[in-house]
Protein backbone atom coordinates (compact mmCIF):
# COMPACT_ATOMS: atom_id res chain seq x y z
CA UNK A 1 0.00 0.00 0.00
CA UNK A 2 0.97 3.64 -0.42
CA UNK A 3 1.20 5.60 2.83
CA UNK A 4 1.74 9.27 3.58
CA UNK A 5 2.06 10.15 7.25
CA UNK A 6 2.34 13.83 8.26
CA UNK A 7 4.03 14.54 4.93
CA UNK A 8 5.34 18.04 4.22
CA UNK A 9 6.02 18.88 0.59
CA UNK A 10 7.38 22.17 -0.69
CA UNK A 11 7.92 23.58 -4.16
CA UNK A 12 10.31 26.55 -3.83
CA UNK A 13 8.85 28.68 -1.03
CA UNK A 14 5.31 27.31 -1.40
CA UNK A 15 4.12 24.58 0.99
CA UNK A 16 1.87 22.24 -1.04
CA UNK A 17 1.36 19.55 1.60
CA UNK A 18 1.55 20.32 5.31
CA UNK A 19 1.20 17.29 7.58
CA UNK A 20 -0.83 15.30 5.02
CA UNK A 21 -1.80 11.74 5.97
CA UNK A 22 -3.50 9.18 3.72
CA UNK A 23 -3.39 5.46 2.84
CA UNK A 24 -4.09 3.97 -0.60
CA UNK A 25 -4.63 0.22 -0.81
CA UNK A 26 -3.38 -2.14 -3.54
CA UNK A 27 -5.75 -2.32 -6.51
CA UNK A 28 -7.59 0.92 -5.77
CA UNK A 29 -8.44 3.25 -8.67
CA UNK A 30 -7.95 6.76 -7.34
CA UNK A 31 -9.04 10.09 -8.82
CA UNK A 32 -6.75 12.92 -7.64
CA UNK A 33 -8.71 16.18 -7.68
CA UNK A 34 -8.19 19.79 -6.60
CA UNK A 35 -8.00 23.24 -8.10
CA UNK A 36 -5.13 24.17 -10.42
CA UNK A 37 -1.98 24.90 -8.42
CA UNK A 38 -3.13 22.85 -5.42
CA UNK A 39 -0.24 20.40 -5.90
CA UNK A 40 -1.59 17.46 -7.92
CA UNK A 41 1.41 17.27 -10.27
CA UNK A 42 3.78 17.78 -7.32
CA UNK A 43 2.18 14.80 -5.55
CA UNK A 44 2.79 12.75 -8.73
CA UNK A 45 6.44 13.84 -8.59
CA UNK A 46 6.61 12.49 -5.01
CA UNK A 47 4.99 9.20 -6.08
CA UNK A 48 7.36 8.67 -9.03
CA UNK A 49 10.47 9.56 -7.05
CA UNK A 50 11.48 12.79 -8.79
CA UNK A 51 10.69 14.75 -5.60
CA UNK A 52 11.25 13.79 -1.98
CA UNK A 53 9.21 14.72 1.06
CA UNK A 54 10.48 17.63 3.18
CA UNK A 55 9.05 16.05 6.31
CA UNK A 56 7.00 13.11 7.55
CA UNK A 57 6.99 9.56 6.17
CA UNK A 58 6.14 8.44 2.65
CA UNK A 59 6.35 4.90 1.31
CA UNK A 60 5.48 2.86 -1.77
CA UNK A 61 6.30 -0.91 -1.72
CA UNK A 62 9.88 -1.30 -3.01
CA UNK A 63 9.00 -4.17 -5.34
CA UNK A 64 6.22 -2.24 -7.10
CA UNK A 65 6.80 -1.41 -10.77
CA UNK A 66 5.51 1.97 -11.89
CA UNK A 67 4.24 3.20 -15.24
CA UNK A 68 3.59 6.80 -16.25
CA UNK A 69 2.95 8.55 -19.56
CA UNK A 70 6.09 10.40 -20.67
CA UNK A 71 5.22 14.06 -21.28
CA UNK A 72 7.89 14.69 -23.92
CA UNK A 73 7.08 14.55 -27.63
CA UNK A 74 8.77 11.43 -29.02
CA UNK A 75 11.21 12.05 -31.89
CA UNK A 76 12.12 8.77 -33.53
CA UNK A 77 12.06 6.93 -36.85
CA UNK A 78 11.06 3.74 -34.98
CA UNK A 79 7.79 2.21 -36.12
CA UNK A 80 4.70 2.82 -33.96
CA UNK A 81 4.65 -0.89 -33.01
CA UNK A 82 8.35 -1.05 -32.01
CA UNK A 83 8.00 2.20 -30.04
CA UNK A 84 5.09 0.81 -27.99
CA UNK A 85 6.75 -2.60 -27.49
CA UNK A 86 9.67 -0.63 -26.01
CA UNK A 87 7.35 0.45 -23.21
CA UNK A 88 7.56 -3.09 -21.78
CA UNK A 89 10.65 -2.37 -19.68
CA UNK A 90 10.89 -5.95 -18.40
CA UNK A 91 11.01 -7.25 -21.96
CA UNK A 92 13.66 -4.70 -22.97
CA UNK A 93 15.87 -5.72 -20.01
CA UNK A 94 15.50 -9.43 -20.83
CA UNK A 95 16.27 -8.89 -24.53
CA UNK A 96 19.50 -7.15 -23.51
CA UNK A 97 20.31 -10.03 -21.15
CA UNK A 98 19.69 -12.52 -23.98
CA UNK A 99 22.03 -10.59 -26.33
CA UNK A 100 24.79 -10.74 -23.68
CA UNK A 101 24.18 -14.46 -23.06
CA UNK A 102 24.29 -15.19 -26.81
CA UNK A 103 27.55 -13.26 -27.17
CA UNK A 104 29.13 -15.15 -24.23
CA UNK A 105 27.99 -18.50 -25.63
CA UNK A 106 29.30 -17.66 -29.12
CA UNK A 107 32.71 -16.77 -27.64
CA UNK A 108 32.98 -20.13 -25.86
CA UNK A 109 30.34 -22.68 -26.99
CA UNK A 110 31.80 -25.33 -24.64
CA UNK A 111 31.33 -23.21 -21.48
CA UNK A 112 28.56 -24.96 -19.49
CA UNK A 113 27.78 -21.81 -17.46
CA UNK A 114 27.34 -19.75 -20.64
CA UNK A 115 25.03 -22.42 -22.04
CA UNK A 116 22.98 -22.42 -18.83
CA UNK A 117 22.77 -18.60 -18.83
CA UNK A 118 21.54 -18.71 -22.44
CA UNK A 119 18.83 -21.26 -21.58
CA UNK A 120 17.70 -19.13 -18.61
CA UNK A 121 17.59 -16.02 -20.81
CA UNK A 122 15.28 -17.76 -23.30
CA UNK A 123 13.02 -19.04 -20.50
CA UNK A 124 12.81 -15.62 -18.83
CA UNK A 125 11.89 -13.97 -22.14
CA UNK A 126 9.16 -16.54 -22.79
CA UNK A 127 7.76 -15.99 -19.27
CA UNK A 128 7.74 -12.21 -19.84
CA UNK A 129 5.50 -12.58 -22.92
CA UNK A 130 8.00 -12.18 -25.75
CA UNK A 131 5.88 -14.39 -28.04
CA UNK A 132 2.85 -12.06 -28.00
CA UNK A 133 4.53 -8.68 -27.36
CA UNK A 134 3.84 -7.36 -30.87
CA UNK A 135 0.12 -8.34 -30.91
CA UNK A 136 -0.30 -6.83 -27.40
CA UNK A 137 1.31 -3.56 -28.50
CA UNK A 138 -0.74 -3.43 -31.70
CA UNK A 139 -3.99 -4.04 -29.79
CA UNK A 140 -3.17 -0.97 -27.66
CA UNK A 141 -2.34 1.15 -30.72
CA UNK A 142 -5.52 0.15 -32.57
CA UNK A 143 -7.60 0.64 -29.41
CA UNK A 144 -6.35 4.22 -29.20
CA UNK A 145 -7.67 4.95 -32.69
CA UNK A 146 -4.85 4.20 -35.14
CA UNK A 147 -5.53 2.40 -38.42
CA UNK A 148 -4.02 -1.00 -39.25
CA UNK A 149 -1.88 0.47 -42.06
CA UNK A 150 -0.27 2.87 -39.53
CA UNK A 151 1.16 0.16 -37.26
CA UNK A 152 4.50 0.16 -39.07
CA UNK A 153 4.60 3.89 -39.83
CA UNK A 154 7.46 5.81 -38.18
CA UNK A 155 6.55 7.71 -34.99
CA UNK A 156 7.83 10.96 -36.57
CA UNK A 157 5.22 10.71 -39.34
CA UNK A 158 2.38 11.40 -36.87
CA UNK A 159 1.17 14.78 -35.57
CA UNK A 160 1.73 15.80 -31.94
CA UNK A 161 -1.63 14.57 -30.63
CA UNK A 162 -1.17 11.15 -32.20
CA UNK A 163 2.38 10.86 -30.86
CA UNK A 164 1.00 11.53 -27.36
CA UNK A 165 -1.45 8.66 -27.94
CA UNK A 166 1.58 6.47 -28.66
CA UNK A 167 3.14 7.63 -25.38
CA UNK A 168 -0.07 6.56 -23.62
CA UNK A 169 0.00 3.16 -25.36
CA UNK A 170 3.65 2.77 -24.31
CA UNK A 171 2.74 3.42 -20.65
CA UNK A 172 -0.11 0.87 -20.83
CA UNK A 173 2.32 -1.65 -22.36
CA UNK A 174 4.60 -1.40 -19.32
CA UNK A 175 3.94 -4.15 -16.73
CA UNK A 176 3.07 -2.14 -13.61
CA UNK A 177 1.74 -2.31 -10.07
CA UNK A 178 1.19 1.47 -9.98
CA UNK A 179 -0.08 3.46 -12.96
CA UNK A 180 0.05 7.28 -12.83
CA UNK A 181 -2.05 9.09 -15.44
CA UNK A 182 -2.08 12.89 -15.81
CA UNK A 183 -4.94 14.08 -18.07
CA UNK A 184 -4.87 10.88 -20.18
CA UNK A 185 -8.01 11.84 -22.13
CA UNK A 186 -6.35 14.84 -23.81
CA UNK A 187 -5.99 14.17 -27.57
CA UNK A 188 -8.56 11.31 -27.45
CA UNK A 189 -11.78 11.13 -29.47
CA UNK A 190 -14.90 9.41 -28.12
CA UNK A 191 -14.11 5.92 -29.48
CA UNK A 192 -10.58 5.95 -28.01
CA UNK A 193 -11.96 7.32 -24.72
CA UNK A 194 -14.51 4.50 -24.42
CA UNK A 195 -11.77 1.94 -25.20
CA UNK A 196 -9.43 3.46 -22.58
CA UNK A 197 -12.15 3.40 -19.91
CA UNK A 198 -12.74 -0.32 -20.56
CA UNK A 199 -8.99 -1.03 -20.45
CA UNK A 200 -8.52 0.82 -17.15
CA UNK A 201 -11.53 -0.92 -15.58
CA UNK A 202 -9.73 -4.23 -16.23
CA UNK A 203 -6.34 -2.97 -14.98
CA UNK A 204 -5.36 -5.05 -11.93
CA UNK A 205 -2.87 -2.67 -10.28
CA UNK A 206 -3.23 0.54 -8.30
CA UNK A 207 -4.07 3.55 -10.44
CA UNK A 208 -3.97 7.27 -9.65
CA UNK A 209 -5.40 9.61 -12.28
CA UNK A 210 -5.61 13.39 -12.63
CA UNK A 211 -8.39 14.47 -14.99
CA UNK A 212 -10.79 17.36 -15.57
CA UNK A 213 -13.18 14.94 -17.31
CA UNK A 214 -15.76 14.13 -14.62
CA UNK A 215 -17.49 11.41 -16.63
CA UNK A 216 -14.15 9.69 -17.20
CA UNK A 217 -13.35 9.82 -13.45
CA UNK A 218 -16.80 8.41 -12.66
CA UNK A 219 -16.18 5.52 -15.08
CA UNK A 220 -12.70 4.48 -13.91
CA UNK A 221 -12.24 5.44 -10.21
CA UNK A 222 -13.57 4.07 -6.93
CA UNK A 223 -11.71 6.40 -4.54
CA UNK A 224 -11.31 10.19 -4.71
CA UNK A 225 -8.36 12.00 -3.16
CA UNK A 226 -8.99 15.72 -2.71
CA UNK A 227 -6.04 18.06 -2.32
CA UNK A 228 -6.89 21.44 -0.77
CA UNK A 229 -5.41 23.77 1.86
CA UNK A 230 -2.19 21.67 1.86
CA UNK A 231 -4.14 18.62 3.05
CA UNK A 232 -5.25 15.35 1.46
CA UNK A 233 -8.76 14.04 2.13
CA UNK A 234 -9.79 10.58 1.04
CA UNK A 235 -13.38 9.86 -0.07
CA UNK A 236 -14.74 6.40 -0.87
CA UNK A 237 -16.42 6.55 -4.27
CA UNK A 238 -16.03 8.19 -7.68
CA UNK A 239 -16.11 11.89 -8.52
CA UNK A 240 -19.91 12.33 -8.40
CA UNK A 241 -20.05 10.64 -5.00
CA UNK A 242 -17.20 12.88 -3.79
CA UNK A 243 -19.11 15.99 -4.91
CA UNK A 244 -22.23 14.85 -3.03
CA UNK A 245 -20.27 14.06 0.15
CA UNK A 246 -18.34 17.30 -0.03
CA UNK A 247 -21.52 19.36 -0.55
CA UNK A 248 -23.04 17.65 2.51
CA UNK A 249 -19.92 18.40 4.57
CA UNK A 250 -19.98 22.07 3.56
CA UNK A 251 -23.66 22.28 4.48
CA UNK A 252 -23.02 20.72 7.89
CA UNK A 253 -20.08 23.08 8.51
CA UNK A 254 -22.26 26.06 7.55
CA UNK A 255 -25.03 24.91 9.93
CA UNK A 256 -22.50 24.47 12.75
CA UNK A 257 -21.08 27.93 12.02
CA UNK A 258 -24.55 29.52 12.10
CA UNK A 259 -25.35 27.75 15.42
CA UNK A 260 -22.09 28.98 16.89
Amino acid sequence: MITLKNVILRRSAKVLLDGATVTLNPGEKVGLVGRNGAGKSTLFALLNGTLHEDGGDFSVPKQWRMAQVAQNMPETEESATDFVVGGDTRLVELREALALAEAAHATDPDDADAGMALAHAYTDLADAGEHDAVPRAQALILGLGFKAHELDAPVNSFSGGWRMRLQLARALMCPSDLLLLDEPTNHLDLDALVWLEAWLQRYAGTMIVISHDREFLDAVTDVTLHIANAQLTRYGGNYSKFEDMRALQMEQQQQAFVKQ
